[in-house]
Parts: structure tokens; sequence; C-alpha cells
């Protein structure tokens, strides 16, 4: 980045480290936090609709769309988050490609599983081998974001579906008998108040969605601990900047990050905790009326 980082070994200290933390594995390193911020921005609210549906249909009066919601609750909540990362994500990668070789090669003769490989015709490529490196990019985050998605919802779903239970039964009684339809009473008595109740176990579940982050490396994106691996280890005489194992700093300077983060989710989950408990007949709405009188 400066002009005077052309010979590295000439450098005094201070301009040493200003080359090194300025060049461009550097910056890549600094950009994966970025994709750590926008993957925790889609994924939170798309697992939240994927808990939601799940709950709505564990409630369903239509016994296949119950079971539906609590098998997938169960299912997904039993299977290891890294196995899953592994199996699901080669799986829908794999569907995607034979069902566009179903439509782009209806001609196509040759076996598509042949023995450890996958081979479809090049039209059904997703993305194409030929496409621009940001597609891939693309196309590898929404991978990831469905992934997160699907095993997030279903401890969402379990959450939220506590929560809607919680709702006292005699609240949704009396809308009932003002003449309020099933579907009213959903939407305007049970899923205002079933909030204040999902909220410390939805809190729960965005901390370790925060901790699950570096699971990213294993649908091959580079993210943050990717990197510091990469950056920390030991460089030979072949590396314009060598110096030894530096990776202890660097990881630790991800646990300060991670640790801040947390503390600052914290502080925002427990400011809107006590917004949605004000006038609620829970603990916390009672401790506000305690300390307002």
């Amino acid at each position: 980045m400066f002009a005077f980082c052309t010979d590295p070994s000439t450098l005094d200290t201070f301009r040493w480290f200003s080359c090194y933390l300025t060049n461009g594995a550097h910056m890549l390193f600094y950009q994966s936090f970025l994709v750590v911020f926008a993957l925790l921005a889609v994924t939170a609210p798309t697992a939240l609709a994927f808990g939601f549906a799940a709950a709505s249909a564990s409630r369903s009066h239509i016994l296949p769309v119950s079971w539906l919601g609590k098998l997938y609750t169960a299912m997904v909540r039993g299977v290891p988050d890294i196995v899953f990362f592994l199996f699901f994500v080669l799986v829908l990668d794999q569907a995607i490609e034979y069902l566009r070789h179903q439509v782009a090669c209806p001609d196509w003769t040759e076996d598509i599983r042949q023995g450890a490989n996958f081979l479809v015709c090049p039209e059904a490529r997703t993305p194409a081998s030929n496409a621009p490196q940001w597609v891939h990019e693309v196309y590898g985050f929404a991978l990831a974001v469905f992934t997160y998605a699907i095993v997030f919802g279903a401890f969402c779903g379990n959450v939220l579906y506590g929560a809607m239970q919680a709702v006292p039964r005699a609240q949704l009684e009396t809308a009932e008998a003002y003449g309020m339809s099933r579907r009213q009473v959903f939407w305007r008595v049970l899923v205002p108040q079933m909030w204040i109740y999902a909220l410390p176990g939805l809190s729960n579940i965005w901390m370790i969605l925060i901790k699950a982050t570096p699971l990213l490396f294993l649908l091959g994106i580079e993210d943050i601990v990717y990197w510091a691996r990469e950056l920390g280890g030991s460089r030979t005489s072949a590396f314009q900047y060598p110096h030894p194992d530096w990776r202890f700093w660097y990881f630790l300077a991800l646990l300060v990050f991670y640790l801040a983060f947390t503390r600052v989710s914290e502080i925002v989950l427990s400011r809107l905790n006590t917004r949605l408990s004000r006038g609620q007949a829970t603990a916390g709405g009672e401790a506000l009326r305690k300390a307002a009188a």
C-alpha cells in the first residue's frame, strides 16, 4: 500500500508492520469480517422464518402438517452441526445440478454418477465453470446461508413452539369468544405476545450462531479463522513478509473479537427484553411494575 514497502528487508519495525498489516492478504482478512457480519445479518431472519414456519406447522390441526413440523425440528436438532454441514451442502449442490441436468441435457446418455465422481453436462454446472469469481462466491455464500438457516431454524422452531404454548390459553379463548376467527387469534393475540417468552431462547440461539460462524470454512468460504491460520503461520524466504509462527496472536485477536461481539449482543438483547416485558404478566414485567411503583 505504501511506496516504501517495496523491499521489506530494509524497513524498521514500525514501517515493517505498517506494510505487513496493509498488504493484500490482510485486506482479504479484514474483508472476511464483513462476510461474517453479512452471514449473520441474512441468516438470522431467514432462520427465524424457518423456525416460525416449523412452529406454526407443529401447532396445526392437520396431522400431516403437524407431523412434518415436529419431524423437521426433531431430526435437524438431533444431527451434529458439522455432519449436517458436510452432508447437506454436498447433497443440495448435487441436487441443483441434477435438476438442471435433466432440463438442459435430456439426451445425455452417460451415467451421472461414475464411482466417486458426479458428472453432469457443462450446461448444468452450477455455477458455470467460466462464470466470474464473484458468481462462485455468491453461490457459495447462498448455500451457506441456506444451510445455517435450516440448522438454526429447527432450534428457533422449538423455541417458538414453546413460546406459543406459554401464552395463556384464557386470552386466546377470550378472543374467540369475541368472535375472532382462528387466524385472527393467531396473528393478533398469540404472535404479538409470544415474543417475550421466546426471546431468552432466541438470545441463546443467536449466541450459538455467532460461535458457529467459523464453520464457514467447511463450505469452502475463506472466513476469519481461515485467514488467521494462514496469516499467522510461519513464513519462509519464499514469502514477502517472513515471520515466526504468530497464530497465537491472530487467534487471540479473534478471541477478543468474539467476546466483544457477544458482549454487545448481550447488551442489545437485554434492552430488547426489557422493552418487550413492559405490561406483560411475566417475571420481567412484574419487576418493571415494582420498580415503577
